[in-house]
Formats: C-alpha cells, sequence, structure tokens
C-alpha cells in the first residue's frame, strides 16, 4: 500500500477503536449496574429504554450539559488537563490490542488492532502508568486538601501494584519469547497434548497475581480505596463536575474493558477459538472469541464489586508490596527454570 493508503486504514482504525470503546463503555455501565443490582436484591436502572439500556446514554447527556464549576484555587490548565490525559491514556493501551485474526482482502492482509508494535508489553506498562500523572494532576491542581489525600493515595497505590503487574507478565514473555500481543496470541494458537488449548493460563500464579494486580490498578473493588466516599468524601476528582467528571469515569470503564482484554489477551488465548464455515464467519468468529473472553473476564470484575468488601489502605499496600511482588519475583525463577528445562532438558541428561 503507499503511504496515503496506510494513512487512510490508520485513520479508519482509529476512529473505529474509539467508536467501539465509547460504545462499550455505554454497554459496561448499564451491565454491571444491572448485574450487581440482581446480585444484591434490587432494582437497577429499569426507567430509560428497554431494560434501561439507555440510562447511561442519559447519564452522559446530563454531564454534558452540566455546568462545570472551576475552584478558586486550582491551577486552571493542569486541572483541565487531567482528565483529557485519563483518557487520552486508557485509549492509547487499546491501540495495540488484537481484537481478531488478520483478515486478508485481495492481496492486502489488513490486522484487527491498531498498531502492532515488537515491544508491545513495554509500551503498555510504559502508558499505563503515564494514568498516574492524570490523578496525581488532578488532586494537586484542584487547590483542596481532599481530592489531593485521594490523589496521593491512588498513586502509591497503582505505582505499587504496577510492579506485580509487570512482573506477573515476565513469565509470558518468557514462555512466549515475544513482546508482541499479536506474536503473543499467536504462540497461543497451538495445544497441549492435541486437545488442550496452548494458553498461558497454564503459568497460573501469573494470571492470578495480574489478575490481582489489575483490579487494584483500575481501582475496583475491593481495591477501590481511591474512592472511598466514607473517608475522603469522591477522591481525587472531588472537585470535577460536567464534562470533566465524565472524562475520568469514562477513562475508568475504558481501562476496565482494557485490563479484561489484555488478560483475555495474555493468558486466555486472544482471538484464538474454533474456526468454521465460509469465509466471512471464519473472521468473525475470532472476534466473537475474543469478546466472549473479555467479557467474562469483565464479569469477574463486576461479581467482586457485588460481593467484597473493602479493604483498608494498609491492608492494601501491605499486600502489593509483601505478598504479590515477592510471590511475582519466586515464580519468575520457577518458571526461568521449567522453561530452561523445557527447551534445553535437564543439565545431567
Amino acid at each position: 500500500m503507499s503511504g496515503l493508503e496506510l494513512l487512510i486504514v490508520a485513520g479508519i482504525k482509529v476512529i473505529a477503536a474509539f467508536a467501539f470503546l465509547v460504545l462499550t463503555v455505554l454497554v459496561l455501565v448499564w451491565v454491571e449496574r444491572r448485574v450487581v443490582a440482581f446480585m444484591q436484591n434490587r432494582y437497577g436502572p429499569n426507567r430509560a429504554g428497554p431494560g434501561g439500556i439507555l440510562q447511561t446514554l442519559a447519564d452522559g447527556l446530563k454531564l454534558f450539559f452540566k455546568e462545570s464549576m472551576t475552584p478558586r484555587k486550582a491551577q486552571f490548565l493542569l486541572y483541565i488537563a487531567a482528565p483529557v490525559l485519563a483518557v487520552v491514556t486508557a485509549l492509547l493501551v487499546f491501540l495495540v490490542i488484537p481484537i481478531g485474526a488478520p483478515v486478508t482482502i485481495g492481496d492486502t492482509t489488513y490486522t484487527l488492532q491498531v498498531t502492532d508494535l515488537n515491544v508491545g508489553v513495554l509500551y503498555i506498562l510504559a502508558i499505563s502508568s503515564l494514568g498516574v500523572y492524570a490523578v496525581a494532576l488532578a488532586g494537586w491542581s484542584s487547590g483542596s486538601k481532599y481530592p489531593l489525600l485521594g490523589s496521593v493515595r491512588s498513586a502509591a497505590q497503582m505505582i505499587s501494584y504496577e510492579a506485580a503487574l509487570g512482573l506477573a507478565l515476565v513469565p509470558v514473555i518468557m514462555f512466549s519469547r515475544t513482546t508482541s500481543l499479536a506474536g503473543i496470541v499467536e504462540a497461543q494458537s497451538g495445544t497441549f497434548g492435541g486437545f488442550l488449548p496452548a494458553w498461558n493460563i497454564v503459568l497460573l500464579p501469573s494470571f492470578v497475581i495480574f489478575l490481582i494486580a489489575g483490579f487494584a490498578e483500575t481501582n475496583r473493588a475491593p481495591f477501590d480505596l481511591v474512592e472511598a466516599e466514607q473517608e475522603i468524601v469522591g477522591g481525587y476528582h472531588t472537585e470535577y463536575s460536567g464534562m470533566r467528571f465524565a472524562f475520568f469515569f469514562l477513562a475508568e470503564y475504558i481501562n476496565l474493558f482494557n485490563m479484561a482484554a489484555l488478560t483475555a489477551t495474555f493468558f486466555l488465548g486472544g482471538w484464538n477459538g474454533p474456526v468454521f464455515g465460509p469465509t466471512w464467519l471464519q473472521y468473525l468468529l475470532p472476534v466473537v472469541w475474543f469478546l466472549i473472553k473479555s467479557w467474562a473476564v469483565v464479569f469477574l470484575f463486576i461479581w467482586a464489586r457485588g460481593t467484597l468488601p473493602r479493604i483498608r489502605y494498609d491492608q492494601l499496600m501491605a499486600f502489593g508490596w509483601k505478598r504479590l511482588i515477592p510471590v511475582s519475583l519466586v515464580w519468575i525463577m520457577l518458571a526461568m527454570v521449567a522453561i530452561g528445562v523445557r527447551r534445553f532438558g535437564l543439565p545431567w541428561a
């Protein structure tokens, strides 16, 4: 393809990814409210649209037309930049996630991801760490002590659990021998013994550590200390309203789906699954498998929010630094030995 064609394809992919994420957030918020309501034996949204499906859209329109208030002592430029940074970093993470198998049209093959970086894992860790700046800037620039307290504890939480998150992916990289997300999915396309899928779920400790760290990284219950309303009013976004608050809300749920999609990509085979039928169905089924796996992980996040109580902040930090990180380091050493024996055999054999 020529340079212009590449640019057009890239633009279409970016617009499609943004539209997909916005639509996913609209559905995700409704699903979470309905599922948690069912778990807690109460009504969820049931007025706006069939089954309340339009309630999220109604809430978004309300926030769009609501007046945004700016605190008198706010650092204005940083104050308005923080929610934008939160959304941008959430969108950038999704750009490297493959949602389906490559599609061949004519003589050209198109990948169902905006871009495939050969350092995709490092890119994700780098971009997700930038989300900490959005939280820290929001709390500090508001000029209020309560958002500042919320942002400090949020930054400490996210940094501590990002360490465990990154360490959990080291065995996956060693097992797949690549840091490209498309390559990691391809490495899981075979089978064990001819019938078990060769997914990285066999690295069970890595999966458990990654999932737990994902709960804390996305500020979800039982690790939602960032928004512990009974302690710090509303967290780092206490002084935000209108569309500025909506940006934080949008970023939170995009990050939730991103974490579910990354879990499916790293450990559940990504878009791998049974493919059959005509050509169009063979192109569609990988996307369906990817969405089924991602939404299954989303259900785990919702289930935890509806059932588990919030833990104390000291318990949260101790669990991250004193439990997850040491266990991750020990598991890396064990995985390194196991992978070495698998590839080269025993040293005395």
